[in-house]
């Protein structure tokens, strides 16, 4: 089934289960607030085994339940509970931290696992500048050690990279290291001061604007691109997709900012022009539809970075609140505030709803990153004999 065949109304094609807050990392922008020790109060494992069985419920095909963190590492209990998802029917994805937990044997016993994909994040192509946000010197060669003995293994791994003041300038030599590892899918998070993540890290409109035009050209370099937290992407997804098919230059009729450029001509200095088409992803998932975050202890959110609660699986199944919960519902519909519920690309992008909760405290609001104002697009795209319309 593909995504846009997915029933979104009633199950989620992902389920993040932050399965501990242990970690032995320290990351400036860690969306958790990982600590050394796990806590008291997580899902212990009967709990925990009960989960799965409410998230087999769903049916097939199932979301894809990603063991996450903290460090899922650092459950002892974590085998057993992938074994047993495996058993039920239940597709599972792996996201641990790069901490000498992740070893040689490690890497054999994922191997032997049905895990559909494992992520490792690499947030800058530079060392000194990933170690410094990860908190942990040599953080970088081991991942990247980790990475090529998983590829080697057969392993899908999928890279995460955290957009950020930071690690903003580094996304062009991050395309040729994801290149030279063989590593195909990119999954670029647009920070959201929640956490350890700080404000003065986040970029301005325009920046997000051009970061998201950069990262489609980049996708012609053989890479899936998604992004998490950044769903004005697929905006500007579509509408080059759209130009490039009518043989339309995007470039001269849209604005492009100076980092855009600064971008983009790297990009070209270090890779060349793109052989490929783009493989940009656009589906139209966002916070609470076709995406659910499960806290250590049992709390179910729209995402990990949008800590507003929609129940507990230790007094609800999971099926029922993201059926029925009043929020869920309401992010589902599309009946935003501002300018998002007033946008022609609302369904396909309808804004962070983390960002727009970071910034203003209500889940509705509209994205503060966002620069597109609804209709604006209406003339350039009449002078092309195109409509809104037309680009569904």
């Amino acid at each position: 089934m593909s995504h846009r065949q997915w029933p979104m109304d009633e199950k989620p094609i992902l389920i993040f289960w932050e399965t501990t807050k242990a970690c032995g990392l320290a990351c400036k922008h860690c969306r958790a607030e990982a600590i050394t020790k796990p806590l008291p109060n997580e899902l212990n494992n009967e709990e925990s085994l009960r989960l799965i069985d409410q998230i087999s419920d769903f049916g097939k095909p199932s979301p894809i339940l990603v063991f996450s963190g903290g460090d899922p590492l650092m459950r002892k209990d974590i085998w057993d509970l992938i074994e047993y998802a495996n058993k039920k029917g239940v597709i599972t994805a792996l996201s641990p931290s790069v901490t000498p937990l992740l070893n040689d044997e490690t890497i054999e016993k994922i191997s032997n696992y049905k895990i559909s994909s494992v992520s490792i994040s690499i947030d800058s192509p530079y060392r000194e500048i990933h170690d410094k946000i990860r908190g942990i010197e040599g953080t970088w060669d081991r991942s990247i050690d980790v990475i090529k003995k998983m590829i080697n293994k057969g392993i899908k791994v999928q890279v995460n990279t955290t957009v950020m003041k930071s690690t903003l300038e580094g996304l062009p030599d991050m395309v040729s290291l994801l290149n030279k590892l063989n590593v195909n899918v990119w999954e670029v998070f647009y920070i959201i001061p929640v956490g350890r993540g700080k404000f003065e890290e986040d970029l301005t409109k325009q920046e997000w604007e051009d970061v998201s035009s950069f990262l489609y050209e980049a996708s012609k370099y053989n890479l899936t691109i998604r992004t998490s937290e950044g769903p004005m992407f697929r905006r500007i997804t579509l509408l080059y997709k759209n130009f490039e098919k009518n043989n339309l230059n995007y470039e001269k009729e849209f604005y492009h900012g100076d980092l855009y450029y600064r971008l983009i001509n790297r990009l070209k200095e270090i890779m060349g022009e793109p052989k490929g088409e783009s493989k940009a992803e656009t589906h139209g998932t966002r916070d609470g539809r076709g995406i659910i975050f499960i806290s250590h202890d049992g709390y179910v959110y729209p995402s990990g970075f949008l800590p507003y609660p929609a129940g507990n699986v230790r007094k609800q199944s999971i099926v029922d609140i993201y059926r029925n919960s009043q929020l869920f519902k309401k992010l589902r519909s599309s009946d935003l505030k501002g300018k998002c519920g007033l946008c022609e690309f609302k369904n396909i992008c309808g804004g962070s709803r983390a960002r727009a909760f970071a910034y203003t405290g209500d889940p509705f609001a509209e994205d503060p990153a966002c620069l597109y104002n609804p209709g604006e697009y209406e003339p350039i795209l009449k002078r092309h004999g195109l409509s809104y319309d037309s680009l569904r």
